[in-house]
């Protein structure tokens, strides 16, 4: 697994197997919190049949919110007083947001905010507190100015968000900013994020209700395919033309909209406006008579981490476009398949790739023995031992086997160096190199690289291959030359392709760690990184990263736990010792230049991030168990059984138990 890295704990350690059967590992996600929960959402149990256990970094971000729940009446803390709505329509206040949709008693985020009790809202998680209060003044004050028919002061004013450079980031704010305060929008300057009032909301509440304005623009920023808006039944046909050439002036690119006959609240016919998106020309295809005929619209599965293969796997899922009600119909042919779905309820937005808050194992580690050099009768001892010297020192946080293909003859990372070097011919040889077994897969690599024959390979691959029929259809369009495989790259979805790069950093990154532990140990030096505990999110991630002077060295004010290491980018600074040099040196003999991580041919854009050294394992606990009795080992003599080690713990996210494991036994798997 990592043959020549370090360990940092001293003890003697143990052997043992482990994923025996998936039963012996179980991963448990931990809780996203309900407030990033957003779709139809399906929790689903992977290589079982049986009921789910009774058990329960630096680099993730918080995630995207979307303008798909209630908003709060107004920006809190903000004056709430009635302004005149249009004629026959009712009331309607000026600014801020309008009350809970129908069937919703709560109002989020109001209670909390002005409590200061409970989780901080995505918002404030974003921008920290001072910046967030300063962020909710500006939206009252442009409020007010619209309250008081200052229209001109208010579309004047602006309020900073200061530097974003991570683009994430930024798509997080606009986001986040629009579902707090939808009469407010973001613009980006040079990286700067400015926010201002929306003239195009301020405009629209002039002509209908403010929690129709509300409605109407929650509807435009979730942009669900096929979905619908309908404003309150209108009688005044003047009106409707105004509310529709408004809507066909700001928006008609991406809206229209159409006058229908509807029953008013006494009964009544009476007319009413309906909001619709046009059909995406990308959504149709032509057939051979020339008309155009809808494409099937796929569903999508989002979460927040990648599981082990050989285990059962227990983690949030969102689905798109699937009911409640649909998921469990279909939940007798997924247990079929080893996935069960249970807990099904709704959600309001997709899960993200790190997400997650962490994840609970419940590990079995069998065929208990010493090592081959260890003299000691007392095996338990060793066991205790060990476990308890991880617990308190923690393990060095290399990225696990799964992270570069565990087993393979090429490894992940190696496509991921090629694809950085613009060498995509390469790239795809190595996707395609065979492992040396005959079966279906492997004999249709072994095909491809011996004739390029992208169209019979096709044939040859499973269904289920996705990722290699996507390239090879780009193969045979384009060719197997360097602007072919270039294209069959683009034709692989993002995260797929960027799963590659981000391979090659982390063992990258591992390599520097197993050099930092060797050359200096778990001493803070000069000029190593330390990570700062700053609660202002509006620091850069790069400010919250500080280089160790000598005369911060002298005085231990660091701990080892806080020094971190960069995952390399183009956007991330080095230690200023000599593991900075290592990182010039070693990126040098792979070809790379340390301004190289954007790669536009690919769309590749590697930022950087850091990541800690060393991590602590939480809620550890553990019991050996004799295999034939059932019954809890209480003596030391275990040399004549057949005794398994269970143990429980939680990790951070991007921690792997395989590595937690490796420091404890002092063995490779």
């Amino acid at each position: 697994m990592l043959p020549c890295f370090s360990y940092l704990t001293e003890h003697t350690g143990f052997r043992g197997t482990i994923k025996n059967s998936p039963r012996d590992f179980v991963v448990t996600e931990l809780e996203v919190p309900e407030l990033f929960l957003r779709g139809t959402r399906a929790e689903l149990l992977q290589k079982t049949s049986e009921a789910p256990p009774a058990q329960s970094s630096l680099c993730p971000r918080e995630p995207k919110k979307r303008r798909t729940e209630p908003p709060g009446p107004a920006a809190p803390g903000c004056p709430r007083d009635a302004a005149p709505g249009p004629p026959g329509r009712g009331p309607s206040r000026a600014g801020g947001g309008c009350a809970a949709s129908p069937g919703s008693n709560e109002r989020e985020g109001d209670s909390d905010l002005q409590s200061g009790l409970g989780e901080a809202p995505v918002l404030e998680s974003l921008l920290g507190r001072p910046v967030s209060e300063l962020l909710n003044k500006f939206a009252c004050d442009v409020k007010d100015a619209w309250g008081l028919g200052n229209n001109a002061d208010a579309a004047a004013g602006e309020f900073s968000l200061g530097p974003r450079l991570d683009k994430k980031i930024r798509a997080d704010l606009h986001s986040a900013v629009r579902q707090k305060y939808p009469f407010l929008v973001t613009v980006t300057k040079d990286n700067e994020m400015i926010v201002k009032g929306n003239p195009d909301y301020r405009e629209l509440c002039q002509l209908v209700t403010e929690k129709e304005t509300s409605d109407f623009f929650k509807f435009l920023d979730a942009k669900l395919e096929n979905s619908t808006f309908s404003f309150e039944p209108d009688g005044n046909k003047e009106h409707r033309k105004t509310v529709h050439h408004f809507i066909n002036r700001k928006f008609g690119k991406l809206l229209e909209t159409k006058s229908f006959t509807v029953t008013d609240v006494n009964d009544q016919p009476n007319m009413s406006i309906m909001v619709r998106f046009r059909e995406k020309s990308l959504s149709r295809k032509r057939c051979a008579g020339g008309f155009q005929v809808k494409q099937d619209v796929y569903t999508d599965f989002s979460y927040t981490g990648i599981k082990d293969k050989k285990a059962i796997t227990l983690q949030p899922m969102v689905v798109k476009k699937v009911t409640p009600e649909r998921l469990k119909e279909i939940g007798s042919k997924m247990e079929k398949k080893g996935m069960k779905i249970y807990n099904i309820r709704p959600a309001y937005q997709h899960l993200r790739l790190g997400q997650l808050k962490g994840n609970h194992f419940d590990i079995v580690v069998r065929h208990l023995q010493h090592h081959s050099h260890d003299s000691s009768a007392d095996l338990k001892e060793r066991i205790s031992e060990a476990v308890e010297s991880v617990k308190t020192k923690g393990f060095v946080n290399y990225y696990g086997p799964q992270r570069f293909g565990q087993g393979q003859i090429v490894q992940t990372d190696q496509i991921g160096l090629a694809l950085l070097n613009e060498k995509t011919v390469k790239a795809v040889k190595l996707f395609f190199t065979p492992e040396d077994t005959d079966d279906p897969v492997n004999n249709a690599k072994r095909y491809f690289l011996q004739t390029e024959d992208a169209k019979g390979t096709l044939v040859m691959l499973p269904e289920f291959k996705v990722r290699e029929k996507m390239l090879l259809r780009a193969l045979n369009r384009y060719g197997v030359n360097h602007e072919g495989c270039t294209k069959g790259w683009l034709n692989i979805p993002h995260s797929l392709r960027i799963f590659y790069v981000h391979a090659y950093c982390s063992k990258i990154w591992n390599e520097a760690a197993s050099y930092r532990l060797k050359t200096y140990g778990s001493k803070v030096v000069e000029g190593d990184l330390v990570f700062l505990e700053e609660n202002d999110e509006s620091i850069s991630l790069n400010d919250k990263v500080h280089v160790v002077t000598a005369s911060e060295e002298s005085a231990n004010k660091y701990s080892i736990y806080q020094v971190v290491l960069p995952m390399v980018g183009h956007s991330i600074k080095y230690p200023s010792n000599k593991v900075g040099q290592w990182y010039h040196e070693r990126l040098s003999k792979d070809e790379l230049e340390l301004c190289k991580f954007r790669v536009s041919p690919l769309q590749l854009n590697i930022p950087g991030c850091y990541r800690l050294i060393l991590k602590k394992v939480q809620n550890l606990s553990y019991f050996l168990e004799s295999s034939e009795k059932e019954t809890k080992i209480e003596d030391n003599h275990l040399n004549d059984l057949k005794v398994s080690l269970h143990i429980s713990f939680d990790l951070d996210p991007s921690c792997y138990a395989t590595v937690f494991l490796r420091e404890i036994m002092k063995c490779d798997f």
